[in-house]
This record gives C-alpha cells, sequence and structure tokens, in this order.
C-alpha cells in the first residue's frame, strides 16, 4: 500500500494517484526508509493521569476525544502527521514522510496555536482547567515512508524522538519547550526565553532548551536587510515595465521564477521601495501552504490593505471600510453588489453565496480599476506556486482584463508552478517571465563577506562555491560558520530541510532515480544507474525530465567512451540525496557502482581511488585497500607524495590492527611518502 501524503488515505501499490483525493501518489511502500531532518512535538496534559484513575472510562474518553481531535487537527493544518496518542500524550512529526523546507518553524508555530487554542476550547468548552506541557526537537531520524500509523507502525525513530519526550517532561507548565537545533534553525522566527538546560534520563550532558514565547512575524513573511547583491539587471528590467505601466498605462503582469532561497522576496522588497519613489503604491499578498482560510487568501490581504482594515476589527467595522473605498466605479457596476462580492471574498460575510464566478470576478476587476485610478498601483502576489487555482484563474483574468490603467501586477513562484500550470502567463497581451538564475562567483563571494566581515577572502570562496550562488544558503552558511566553534561539515538544517522540500515535491520515479545518481557522485553515468537499477527501463527519459528541472545537466563530454555522462547541477542537490539513504541501501549502490567502473574502465588514475572508495563505503574493507594502494602506486608514479601519503592513510584505516600482514607495509608506505614529499621542495631548490 502506499499512504497519500497529502490526505492519508491508504492506496494499492499500482495506484498513481490518491483514490481520495487525487494527488500524484510520491510516496514509498511500507518498508522503505529514509534518513531525514525531522522535527517532533510532544503534547502532553499536566495532572490529567491523576484525575483520570478517579473518572468513568467513559467520562475519561468524553474528555480526551475531542482533546485528541483538536490538537490532531491543529497540528496537521501546519503540515504535521499526528504519530500516535498515548493516553493523554500525543506525538506528531514535522518533515515526514514529505519535507516542506521550514518544518521545525512549522512544528513551533504549531505547537503555539495547540497551547494557546486547546487553552481558548477549555475555557469556552470543556470547563476542565486543561494545562499543557509542549516540546518541540529537531534532528536526524530514520523514517519509515509509507507507515501506517492506524497498524501500529511507527514513522519515525532516532534519539530525536527520545530527547522530545524527555524535554516535554521538563516543559513549563502550559508552555512549550524547544531544543537547540529547533531554536537555530527558528530564532529568527519565534521569540525565545533562555531556561536552564535540561538533566534528562539516558543524556551524557544537560540538553540545551529555550521557552517559546511567541511569533515574531505572520507565517511566510521573510525578514531581508543589507545590500542587494548581483540584481542589478533584474532590478533595471522591472524598472522598465514599470516605466511604461505607469507612464503609457499599460497593465502589466510579471512572474518572478527561482527556487527557495534565491532572492524573489529581496529583489521585490528592492523595487518596492523604488516604486514608491516614483509615486506609486505597492500592496502585498500571500499564499501560505497551510492555515489558509480562503481560496483568495493572497488577494485578501491585498484589499484589506487598500482599505485600511485590520484582522483585529470587528465585522461591522471591516464592512463599513470596504464599502466606504467601492467608490467610483465604472459604469454598469453597482456599489453594493461589488461591496457585498469584496465580503465574501474577504471572510467577513460567512453567510454570502456566489453563483456565478464571472460575477465575482467582475467585482474585483472594477474595484482594482476604482484604486489604480487615484495612482499607479503594484499588486505583488507572493508564493504562488502555493496558491489555490482560483487565485491564479484572477491573477490571469485581471492581467487580460484591465485596460488603460497603471497597473503592474508582480507574481513570485518556485519552479513547481509550471508542473501545475504549464501554460501560465500564455496568450496574455503583455505579460514577463523573469527567471532569477544563481548568483555569478564574484557575486557570491561579494554577499558572503558582507554577511560575514571577519571571514577571509579564501573562506568566503569556498563558501560561495559550496552554495552555489543561491543567497539563502550562503546566508546560512556564514551564520553557521560564525556560530560554530568546530566546523563539523554538516549542512545547516535550514539549507538541507529546502532542498529535501525540493526532493520531496518530485514524482517519485524521478526522486529514486536522483537518489541513485547521488551514489555516483557529482557527476554520474547513465550506465551506472542503470546497474544499480537492473535495467533500464524508463531511465532516459526520467534523467530528461530531471535535466528538464535543472537538476543535473548531461554533459557534451564523457570520460567514459560510449557512457552518457551527466552532473549535478547543484552540489547541495546530490549532498541531501546521498544523506536521505540508509546504510544498508547506500552499500548496495555503492557496491553495484564499483562493479560498473570494474566492468566499464581501465582502473587508472581517478577512477581508481572512486574505486577504492566505492568499495569501501559498499563495507568491502579488503577489496578498498587493494584499490587505495594501486592509487597510492600511481600517484607515486606521477611524484605526487603527497597524494600518496593520503591514500596509503587512507587503506591504513581500513587494516584491522590484529596482525594484518599489511599493516606494517602500509605504515612503512606513509611514512616514506610523506618524507618524500617534504624534501620535494629542497630538491627542486638544489635542480635550480
Amino acid at each position: 500500500m502506499i499512504v497519500c501524503t497529502a490526505c492519508g488515505q491508504e492506496n494499492p501499490d499500482v495506484a498513481r494517484f490518491c483514490l481520495a483525493c487525487g494527488t500524484e501518489l510520491t510516496g514509498a511502500a511500507p518498508g522503505q526508509d529514509e534518513r531525514r531532518i525531522v522535527s517532533v512535538v510532544f503534547v502532553d496534559l499536566v495532572g490529567f493521569t491523576a484525575r483520570a484513575e478517579k473518572l468513568d472510562p467513559e467520562d475519561v474518553q468524553a474528555v480526551l476525544g475531542p482533546y485528541h481531535e483538536h490538537v490532531r487537527r491543529e497540528l496537521q493544518s501546519f503540515g504535521g502527521t499526528v504519530e500516535k496518542f498515548i493516553g493523554d500524550a500525543i506525538m506528531a512529526v514535522f518533515g515526514a514522510p514529505t519535507a516542506f523546507g521550514d518544518d521545525a518553524e512549522r512544528a513551533v508555530r504549531g505547537a503555539l496555536a495547540v497551547r494557546d487554542s486547546t487553552l481558548e476550547l477549555d475555557a469556552r468548552d470543556l470547563h476542565l482547567d486543561l494545562q499543557l506541557r509542549i516540546a518541540v526537537n529537531t534532528g536526524e531520524a530514520l523514517v519509515s515512508l509509507g507507515a501506517r500509523a492506524a497498524l501500529g507502525e511507527s514513522l519515525v525513530a532516532g534519539d530525536v524522538v527520545n530527547t522530545a519526550s524527555r524535554l516535554q517532561g521538563a516543559a513549563p507548565v502550559n508552555g512549550v519547550i524547544v531544543g537547540a537545533e529547533t531554536y537555530a534553525s527558528t530564532k529568527d522566527a519565534i521569540e525565545y526565553e533562555p531556561t536552564e538546560p535540561v538533566v534528562a534520563k539516558g543524556k551524557s550532558a544537560p540538553v540545551e532548551a529555550w521557552v517559546a514565547v511567541r511569533p515574531l512575524r505572520a507565517a511566510g513573511e521573510r525578514q531581508h536587510s543589507g545590500e542587494l547583491v548581483g540584481r542589478e539587471r533584474e532590478l533595471e528590467m522591472l524598472r522598465g515595465i514599470w516605466d511604461r505601466v505607469s507612464g503609457e498605462r499599460v497593465p502589466h503582469l510579471v512572474t518572478v521564477i527561482g527556487p527557495a532561497g534565491i532572492g524573489k522576496t529581496r529583489l521585490t522588497q528592492e523595487f518596492e521601495a523604488l516604486v514608491g519613489a516614483l509615486g506609486g503604491r505597492a500592496v502585498h499578498g500571500r499564499s501560505l501552504p497551510y492555515r489558509e482560510s480562503s481560496a483568495y487568501f493572497g488577494f485578501a490581504m491585498q484589499v484589506k490593505q487598500l482599505c485600511g482594515i485590520f484582522d483585529s476589527d470587528t465585522t461591522d467595522a471591516a464592512l463599513a471600510k470596504l464599502r466606504e473605498h467601492v467608490t467610483e466605479l465604472p459604469s454598469g457596476a453597482d456599489a453594493e453588489e461589488v461591496s457585498r462580492h469584496l465580503a465574501i471574498l474577504l471572510g467577513v460575510d460567512s453567510e454570502g453565496t456566489v453563483d456565478d464566478r464571472e460575477e465575482l470576478f467582475f467585482s474585483v476587476r472594477c474595484f482594482i480599476e476604482s484604486v489604480a485610478r487615484e495612482q499607479p498601483l503594484l499588486l505583488v502576489f507572493e508564493d504562488i506556486h502555493w496558491a489555490d487555482r482560483s487565485l491564479l484563474d484572477l491573477i490571469e483574468l485581471l492581467a487580460a482584463r484591465l485596460r488603460d490603467l497603471p497597473i503592474m501586477l508582480l507574481s513570485l513562484a518556485r519552479p513547481e508552478l509550471l508542473d501545475s500550470r504549464s501554460a501560465w502567463g500564455g496568450g496574455l497581451p503583455a505579460y514577463t517571465a523573469l527567471p532569477l538564475p544563481a548568483l555569478s562567483a564574484e557575486d557570491s563571494q561579494k554577499l558572503a563577506g558582507l554577511r560575514l566581515q571577519t571571514l577571509s577572502s579564501e573562506a568566503a570562496a569556498r563558501l560561495a562555491e559550496t552554495a552555489e550562488g543561491n543567497p539563502l544558503f550562503i546566508e546560512q552558511l556564514a551564520a553557521t560558520m560564525a556560530e560554530a566553534s568546530t566546523s563539523s561539515g554538516a549542512l545547516p538544517t535550514t539549507v538541507r530541510g529546502i532542498v529535501a522540500a525540493r526532493l520531496d515535491a518530485l514524482p517519485a520515479l524521478e526522486r529514486s532515480l536522483l537518489l541513485d545518481a547521488a551514489v555516483v557522485g557529482k557527476t554520474f553515468w547513465r550506465g551506472a544507474l542503470e546497474r544499480i537499477a537492473d535495467g533500464s527501463n524508463g531511465i532516459p527519459e526520467l534523467l530528461g525530465a530531471l535535466e528538464s528541472r535543472d537538476l543535473v545537466v548531461r554533459e557534451t563530454r564523457s570520460i567514459i567512451e560510449g557512457e552518457q555522462q551527466y552532473s549535478f547541477k547543484h552540489v547541495l542537490i546530490r549532498e541531501v540525496a546521498y544523506e536521505l539513504l540508509p546504510r544498508a541501501r547506500r552499500q548496495e549502490r555503492h557496491a553495484a557502482v564499483a562493479r560498473f567502473f570494474e566492468d566499464s574502465t581501465a582502473e587508472l588514475g581517478e577512477i581508481t581511488t572512486a574505486l577504492a572508495r566505492h568499495w569501501r563505503d559498499a563495507g568491502e574493507r579488503s577489496r578498498a585497500v587493494d584499490y587505495f594502494v594501486r592509487a597510492g602506486e600511481q600517484a607515486e608514479l606521477g611524484w605526487a607524495k603527497d597524494q600518496a601519503a593520503i591514500l596509503y592513510r587512507e587503506a591504513l584505516d581500513l587494516v584491522p590492527d590484529d596482525g594484518d600482514e599489511r599493516l606494517a607495509m602500509l605504515r612503512r608506505r606513509v611514512a616514506l611518502a610523506r618524507a618524500a614529499a617534504l624534501h620535494i621542495p629542497d630538491a627542486r631548490q638544489l635542480m635550480r
């Protein structure tokens, strides 16, 4: 059976789409495991066990039933998966079976929402004086994809779960306590108070902890500061479109497209400031992947800004402000009807209905036309890859039907938008797609230096190269370098989560092939993938699809004759994909890749080293030692004594210290190679 990640419905293995909700099935069959970064939430009632001892079982159920359902609904609304109920305790997981890129933040926001809404529910309906302790902990876990909680199958396993449980016991009453990794990943979005480290059973050292207080900003909002780097051309292009919109009164739709973290919001922020300086007005709308209450949520945010409506306003106050701003409508438009339609769209008229969507869209158009007559208008729609289809229809309709008005519609989207809406913007009279590329090496290094002033030029260059031109990754890596006392080489959780979310959005077969390719390396060959998959069925088509998604690229040359050579577009994609595989599956694939190299190459140069490392990672130590020694000998023939010493050392690390006859030989070779490497500069000087 395959479990739908959208609704939880179990589907037969042959199903491609969920039988309940129609979502494309990208999940795995039960029993397939992956290593993932997850955030675990534990919620427990305080003192309920003692109270339940005095209650009839039916009374206990009468309390726990509504409580369980309420907490489950709250956590699931943030994208969490409730794994189990244990009496009055509830455990949920964020980041599995599907990652969203901001799972730690979702988990903490969900925990705060559970705390506040449960207390409100108790005060309003239950009257049981309920009190809670909640904990959130983030870390690596082994995830069983497709696990069925109803059958008692656990979704996650690892120390992250045990630590979350221990933290929950130390949480303040009606408080949310978090671990160090959760805090590091969310401190820019959540306000925290420090607390004493938790002495937890089974832990060798006290566990660092913080208490979450409240969100610092609305969900989906991002904070940006500092100099805009490397986007002068794109900003100038937006400026040129705005000049035509405002000067010639030609409405225009622009879509800025790029992966998470590439700088879409930062570019828009700079452009909005420019629009304001030129006498225009900019209003924002945002689509969220969770907690939305309306299909038109993003546009409703804009209407509220244009009318001065606050979420704290009463219904009557919101309606009054709306009617006040629905003025100077085009001829043929009825102000009362436009106000009523907008009230339904905003959710302040919960009983009203609109039978004809065209009438609703006409009212929206009339309102926007009236506003744009006052001053040039910029409507910003963020994250429309998460937008409901109705909102996308509305944006395209406005772009198609608005005439002779200074209006610019600016939408921001990840490439996933084009998967579900391939014809986006097609046929419109004025449309521009603006792909946002990775920063150049020079701009990446400049940004790295700005974000971490103490960084040397060499360190900034290495950081920029690792981040592959993604500004968010540069900032996160720089922050990690600034805060870490020692360099572990591990990717920041935020970066790993964003990349994992992109991989989870892939169709199942494409994703599986990408994980196989990650085992081969940054560069890989079609034949190696066929060896792993034990056949070539569908691999060419899948590679073509991955290339079209800008995840891999086919190279024009290959170092193995007759083999198609590919490489990952970004090394971080390869690294995160590789880390998803559990050890057993890695070993199987490394062995298959090693056999591919043995059958396809002459085992010279770098191939010999690659064979050594693949056999080592396959668990075949003896074969790996042989190849490391051979690679070291080849390095010595070219007088690469430093490299030879490294290779012999890697071989030595694999030989057991129990009288193995190769031990003395390898120690001698390491010593000789190091000595030779040390004296090579002196020898060169004498020769000169």
